[in-house]
């Protein structure tokens, strides 16, 4: 396909770097363009090929994915227009999450993700949508909230303009439902319940689901 989304996988263990290959490759509007083993040749595989979504693991041995993220971002390597980036670890390390986002990853996701999770990590990567596996979704939310405050002004005008539906969706992310989840709580289709909350997700000014969460939890909880 012309208009397929071009990935690079990252990883220095071999079967599980032709596994990923192949998974994404099976997707009919994904196509593998290259893999490499470690963090320097992600780096210069990324320059060379422009790939849409790099998936790179954190630990490798001659620079990590961690280095490599910063290197592409100094390169001016990084962004819509460019390659972005989801990590891709076996350590939902609240070190690494905050290292990774800062630095300017898409995402973050764990290797035991599902198939269906990693083919629609990259959709989303390309949707322009920041992607958090579950249980780190978790931790950052739960990271949060361990200094809970009251909901001040700010929290509750950011929910005015939301419809009473959007706010039901909202109350939802934050219980940890995933969008599958919602449409069977909500008995809507999926395509409603991501219409609802792309909508509910710019109108909060929340940049995540795990910021969606947390501010139904300090709000609607």
């Amino acid at each position: 396909m012309s208009d397929a989304i071009t990935v690079l996988v990252a990883d220095d263990e071999r079967i599980i770097r032709d596994g990923l290959a192949a998974i994404l490759d099976s997707q009919d509007d994904i196509t593998v363009v290259g893999t490499a083993g470690n963090g320097e040749e992600a780096v210069e595989s990324c320059a060379r090929l422009g790939p849409d979504v790099l998936m790179l693991d954190i630990r490798m041995p001659r620079r990590d994915g961690l280095w490599a993220l910063a290197e592409l971002g100094r390169r001016g390597l990084l962004g819509s227009s460019r390659s972005q980036v989801l990590m891709l670890t076996t350590f939902d390390v609240d070190e690494y999450v905050d290292r990774a986002l800062a630095a300017g990853a898409s995402g973050f996701l764990l290797k035991n993700s599902s198939y269906e999770e990693l083919a629609a990590a990259v959709r989303a990567t390309v949707a322009g949508h920041r992607t958090l596996s579950p249980p780190v979704t978790e931790r950052i939310i739960a990271s949060h909230l361990a200094t809970r405050r009251p909901p001040d002004g700010g929290d509750l005008a950011r929910l005015t303009d939301l419809t009473p539906r959007e706010r039901e969706v909202l109350r939802l992310v934050g219980e940890g439902l995933s969008n599958a989840e919602i449409a069977e709580r909500l008995m809507v289709s999926l395509h409603t319940v991501k219409t609802h909350v792309s909508r509910m997700l710019t109108k909060t000014g929340c940049q995540s689901r795990a910021q969606a969460a947390v501010l139904a939890r300090r709000t609607l909880n």
